[in-house]
């Protein structure tokens, strides 16, 4: 009995023990059931408003205060999911004494967004058969559009391949083409033959290798990562739109496919694509390779499901796109703001030298200068002076960042590099002033300034440097050594910078098939051969290299180095080589390839050029030119020329010389400087011996180029000749109240010696007192006896000097006013020999018949011609020269040695200029006066 006690008291122990037991878990499970609903009702009700945030529904009243994002936004809605709970997750048995307590704490149906949560996932493909293309479409496009809508505006660029539809599939998004040169071409229009479809796919994959190689390499897992880092050199996110699969893809272009669907994602290429598996699949295409990368829905009867499925219980409601009104402001808004997207800038400070390390560089080995940025953090460096690295080629269309990473590359280097260890040698022959700040600048570098550059003085340029590297040889001679560290090291006691050459827009020198084309394309190839050893090295640009096939093709094969911007795929070959198209898939300024294995693919390096501004350069080139102000003599800056302007008188050093000394006696031959030569040699000028000949005739219609070349030569030889030593008798047939009529007066006014300036009226009494002058020479000793000029400005206004066949040479020669013409023809015939020299303007080669003939013509052995036909020039001067020339040049004939020159004239002086040198002319005189010569200034016949 008390067993039986015991063990009830141990039974009823034992169920109250288990009683509680059951309650406490009881308890555990409720509360961790109601604590795992809980965050589960969190998540949703978290999911769903971060879906209402990221991508509330395409309604204009919610999107009406949207601005395109700065950044990526996060990921793109593909629709809803659907969970019927009690299907999906199951439900406690009604049974169950928890039932009442373990229920979920939501409605049984719950909708969740469905996310395309790039770059973890980059692909989504819809496979459907009889039906369900329309809403796959429709799916395609609202994922486009929320992509866009995430992206920063000009980051993504789209590739749209609609082979069944036309382009009517994706036809909303065409509205993108009006910024398409916004966005480095983006959505020009929507692709749909098998050629274009495979070339498209093409490109994707060679930019989805550039991005391996260049970008990712071992160093970044994702093109996100490697843009975080990149900052603002990041690369663009692609799009691939694909409708329509398999039609039209060849077995190539399916292969491509593929290759992008499994590797595109981690380069930053995102593909969307509608599979129409009714189809047939390209031969050897194996279907599963679609189904196993990235999302995959698939149309089962009258809805979407994922697949592999995921079971009873869930149901997918693909979004679809903004309706019409909605999608074109979308659109445009995104448009707008993409317009600067494409810009990107590398600030030039990235690859400045510090204040400390300006002109601390040595060039003693090699030429190497930062130039831009590769990759995340690295610096792209031109490199020329080592190996086979010599000479550098570039190219790239207009606007792409050719022209200014020269003035990248210029600055730099003169920013590292002081004057004793570059010299620059910069041609442009670009219709701008790409150089005309290193001319304004004196860049102390710089030995030749060319701006907008006339082919003749791009010519003298490679005359010269070819003049170096032969003097170089001869000093490597001497040394017993064969290159520049050579030299150097040797102790050579001459200076020996490396020399660089730049011309920009080279294929100038090559446009006609002339002396100039022949000559250039010899110096350039020797100086490319050869300039290797004597430190000399070439930088070729230009905006195509189509047609430049007067430079032979392997002096280019000479030039290792290529820099390649955008270009179009015949330019892309020429420049980099026949396997390496690179080039044409660049879009945005300044983004280019750089390559120092004379285009071999392998050694492509994608950069982005710096942002130099006008005014940083502006500012660096002032740094430049003070801190070489203690060595301004030894290096006193550039040789300019100026093609799109007419030179200056007070540029010439030689004129300046002639004003600062006081001269003894007047030189035997003297010099009129006429221009700025298209060489670079000395001052144009005409020499005027006591010969037969020694006459000067310029031939031109515009009247204040005449005039400019008639006040620079009085002023010439004014500096030249003592005050006694001189005279001239000026016929001014031009018109006062006039700049030019009025300036004339003004240079004379300046001049010490005698002038008598006469109207054409005057001419007859002229030129009997000139007669009868030179009368007088033919019996005296003329050399004793000062110069005379006669200057006649205008000879066609100037009737009394036109023969008259009515009388002839047989009139009466006592009567002046008949006999002018006579005495003008014995004057310019006679003259020159004894002292007497004739200068003459007159506007066209007809009235040089009419009032010289072909016999007087032959006494101005000097001629300066502007511009005129080519058989007036050929007349004149024995070539069609002059009928080439431009608004600011001349031709230069000297008949007696049948040599002539293209030069650009110096332009009307100005007032304040002649102010400054009056007193410089009308110095006291170190010589004792001659016999005959003129002691009084005399103006008569003033106007």
């Amino acid at each position: 009995e008390t067993f039986k006690v015991k063990a009830a008291e141990k039974a009823r122990a034992e169920a109250e023990e288990i009683e509680r037991d059951w309650v406490e878990k009881q308890t555990v499970l409720v509360s961790a059931w109601e604590q795992t609903m809980n965050e589960y009702a969190a998540f949703f009700a978290a999911a769903v408003a971060q879906g209402n945030d990221l991508a509330p529904a395409w309604n204009a009243a919610l999107w009406k205060q949207w601005q395109p994002p700065a950044h990526y936004a996060g990921p793109a809605k593909i629709g809803t999911l659907t969970l019927e709970m009690t299907a999906f997750a199951g439900a406690p048995a009604a049974v169950s004494p928890l039932a009442s307590q373990l229920r979920f704490p939501w409605p049984n149906s719950v909708s969740l967004p469905l996310w395309l949560a790039y770059p973890e996932a980059a692909t989504v493909v819809i496979e459907t058969d009889k039906t369900g293309g329309n809403e796959a479409g429709a799916a395609l496009n609202n994922l486009a559009f929320r992509l866009l809508c995430q992206m920063p505006p000009g980051r993504l660029k789209l590739t749209v391949l609609d082979p069944v539809g036309l382009g009517q599939s994706f036809a909303s998004l065409m509205h993108l083409a009006d910024y398409a040169e916004a966005q480095g071409g983006t959505s020009q229009r929507i692709w749909t033959e098998p050629q274009q479809i495979e070339a498209r796919l093409a490109e994707l994959t060679e930019h989805l290798e550039k991005v391996i190689q260049m970008y990712l390499r071992n160093e970044f897992t994702h093109l996100v990562d490697y843009n975080a880092h990149a900052g603002s050199t990041a690369e663009r996110h692609h799009l691939l739109l694909v409708t329509g699969f398999p039609v039209n893809f060849s077995d190539s272009a399916a292969r491509r496919l593929i290759n992008l669907l499994v590797n595109g994602g981690r380069c930053g290429i995102l593909t969307l694509l509608h599979w129409d598996r009714r189809q047939p699949l390209p031969p050897g295409f194996v279907a599963d390779e679609l189904r196993k990368v990235g999302v995959h829905l698939v149309h089962h009867g009258s809805e979407f499901t994922m697949d592999p499925n995921w079971g009873p219980g869930i149901h997918l409601q693909l979004d679809g796109p903004p309706p019409p009104e909605l999608a074109t402001e979308l659109l445009h808004r995104i448009g707008r703001g993409s317009r600067d997207a494409n810009k990107v800038e590398v600030p030039f400070a990235v690859v400045a030298p510090t204040e400390v390390a300006i002109w601390t560089e040595s060039t003693v080995d090699e030429i190497r200068v930062p130039i831009g940025r590769t990759g995340a953090s690295k610096l792209q460096y031109l490199s020329l002076g080592r190996g086979t690295r010599q000479h550098a080629l570039i190219s790239g269309k207009t606007g792409s960042g050719k022209s200014h990473l020269l003035h990248v590359i210029i600055t730099n280097l003169a920013l590292r590099c002081s004057p004793s260890e570059i010299d620059f040698y910069l041609v442009d022959f670009k219709k701008g002033v790409e150089f005309k700040a290193y001319a304004s600048a004196r860049l102390p570098q710089a030995r030749v300034v060319a701006i907008e550059s006339d082919r003749e003085f791009g010519l003298s340029v490679l005359e010269r440097l070819d003049e170096e590297l032969r003097r170089r040889g001869e000093l490597f001679r001497d040394q017993g050594v064969q290159d520049v560290p050579g030299y150097r090291q040797a102790g050579g006691a001459a200076r020996m910078p490396r020399c660089l050459l730049l011309v920009d827009e080279f294929q100038e020198y090559f446009v006609q098939e002339d002396r100039i084309s022949q000559n250039a394309a010899v110096l350039l190839d020797r100086i490319v051969r050869q300039g290797r050893a004597f430190g000399i090295h070439v930088i070729l640009a230009s905006q195509t290299l189509g047609g430049t096939y007067a430079l032979a093709r392997a002096t280019l094969g000479q030039m290792a180095v290529r820099i390649a911007f955008h270009c179009d795929e015949a330019d892309a070959y020429l420049i980099m080589g026949e396997e390496n198209p690179a080039p044409k898939l660049l879009s945005r300024p300044g983004e280019g390839i750089y390559n120092d294995a004379a285009g071999a693919l392998e050694a492509n390096s994608p950069f982005q050029a710096v942002w130099l501004p006008d005014d940083v350069r502006e500012r660096f080139l002032l740094e430049i030119r003070l801190r070489n102000a203690p060595n301004e003599t030894l290096y006193p800056g550039p040789i300019v020329f100026e093609g799109s302007a007419p030179a200056r008188i007070e540029t010439n050093t030689e004129l300046q010389n002639c004003l600062e000394v006081s001269p003894n006696r007047p030189p035997e031959i003297l010099t009129a400087w006429l221009g700025a030569p298209n060489s670079i040699k000395g001052p144009t000028a005409a020499h005027f011996a006591r010969n037969s000949g020694a006459n000067l005739l310029i031939v031109g219609q515009r009247d204040d180029a005449a005039l400019s070349v008639v006040l620079a030569s009085l002023i010439s030889l004014a500096a030249q000749i003592p005050t006694s030593s001189a005279r001239f008798v000026i016929v001014d047939s031009m018109s006062p109240g006039t700049i030019r009529g009025d300036l004339l007066p003004q240079v004379l006014n300046v001049l010490p010696q005698s002038v008598e300036r006469i109207l054409p009226g005057q001419l007859p009494a002229t030129l009997t007192m000139l007669s009868d002058e030179l009368n007088r020479r033919l019996t005296d000793d003329h050399l004793t006896r000062p110069s005379i000029f006669l200057v006649i400005v205008g000879l066609q206004n100037c009737k009394k000097l036109k023969p008259d066949d009515s009388y002839g040479f047989s009139a009466d020669v006592n009567d002046p006013s008949v006999n002018a013409s006579a005495l003008f023809q014995t004057i310019y015939t006679e003259g020159p020999s004894l002292g007497i020299h004739s200068l003459v303007s007159v506007d066209s080669y007809n009235n040089i018949n009419r009032y010289l003939g072909r016999k007087g013509l032959s006494e101005f052995e000097m001629r300066v011609l502007f511009q005129m036909s080519a058989s007036d020039s050929s007349s004149l001067s024995d070539l069609p020269t002059a009928s080439n020339l431009g608004l600011y040049g001349a031709v230069y004939y000297q008949d007696r040695e049948g040599r002539s020159e293209t030069f650009r004239p110096y332009a009307l002086p100005e007032s304040s200029w002649l102010r400054a040198i009056a007193p410089k002319l009308n110095r006291p005189s170190s010589t004792q006066p001659v016999p005959g010569a003129i002691h009084s200034r005399a103006v008569i016949g003033s106007n």
